[in-house]
């Protein structure tokens, strides 16, 4: 899952980013408003945590904003200790949840899972089940019935974004967004390569779960007979 950090203070955004890559998320930091808003309506995110006093725009004016356009992407504040007039602010404007300054990891962690959760993703704290297979995105362990391999994180990142759409055709342009960021400059051979990885484990594991291409379009996970 892809969370975007809107965040000034460098040092914070910054530990919070590898604190957050730590537990395999896929993270972008930006450090104003604007630039969190310009990220934000790219569509490709899980989730934001966004401060509330940001250069350039505020946190609550970002909020809004989104929300107007009818995002509905779960929102985060970050919030200094004792603001509860911007705390009362925000929830009025469709935050999802806010967590003051200072925290602890864990809290965090744990609000962000909650976010999720509210959202319709399944995040059972870890463990994410299609057909035969289940996917520990804590670990990057894919499990099928007694076997069990590790994954590298692209590929655990591509076969959660697979599990998360079902049957939807996922193309190329959606998971180069989704695991590297609206941006980047990666190619589609570089999604074909993971892809091929991922058959290759899921063949191992004995899967009845396929990655089939829909030529021109896409990618699907089936369960095969």
């Amino acid at each position: 899952m892809r969370i975007l950090i809107v965040e000034d203070e460098l040092h914070l955004a910054e530990a919070l980013s590898q604190i957050l890559k730590k537990n395999n998320y896929s993270v972008d930091v930006v450090h104003d408003g604007e630039s969190g808003l310009d990220n934000a309506l790219s569509g490709i995110y899980d989730l934001l945590l966004l401060d509330i006093m940001l250069p350039e725009m505020d946190g609550i004016t970002l909020l809004k904003t989104i929300r107007e356009k009818g995002m509905a992407t779960p929102v985060i504040l970050l919030t200094a200790k004792g603001e509860t007039s911007d705390k009362i602010a925000g929830l009025d404007y469709g935050a999802d949840d806010y967590v003051a300054k200072p925290f602890s990891t864990e809290e965090l962690l744990a609000r962000i899972r909650a976010a999720l959760r509210r959202k319709g993703e399944v995040v059972p704290d870890d463990g994410l089940k299609y057909g035969d297979i289940e996917l520990n995105t804590a670990t990057l362990k894919v499990t099928c019935k007694s076997k069990e391999l590790k994954l590298i994180l692209k590929e655990s990142e591509l076969l959660e974004l697979l599990i998360a759409r079902k049957s939807a055709i996922t193309s190329k342009e959606q998971i180069i967004e989704k695991l590297w960021g609206f941006d980047s400059e990666v190619e589609h051979n570089n999604v074909e390569v993971y892809v091929s990885f991922l058959r290759k484990k899921l063949t191992f594991l004995q899967s009845s779960v396929k990655i089939n291409t829909i030529r021109g379009v896409g990618y699907v996970l089936e369960v095969t007979a």
